[in-house]
């Protein structure tokens, strides 16, 4: 097997901004942001809009969920001419 082929697997948090729910976890993920948990350290922070705690499936409420304009921006690009 190669050698320094794979990307660094460390321990990161992720934060679902929509609930504020955070995360303890292990990803090859990286950020500039960190945040320091209640353990003491400093690890590594990735911001997600929906996750476990906040999507409808797993929660059991309807939540709108901003796309950003995404819809109208795929209609703009595939707009018939």
């Amino acid at each position: 097997m190669k050698k320094d082929i794979h990307p660094k697997y460390k321990e990161v948090v992720f934060l679902d901004t929509s609930s504020d729910h955070k995360f303890l976890t292990r990803s090859t993920m990286t950020s500039k942001e960190t945040i320091k948990l209640e353990d003491g350290k400093t690890y590594p922070l990735i911001k997600i809009e929906v996750s476990s705690a906040s999507h409808p499936f797993y929660t059991g409420k309807k939540m709108f969920v901003d796309t950003a304009g995404r819809v109208e921006k795929f209609n703009r690009r595939y707009k018939k001419k």
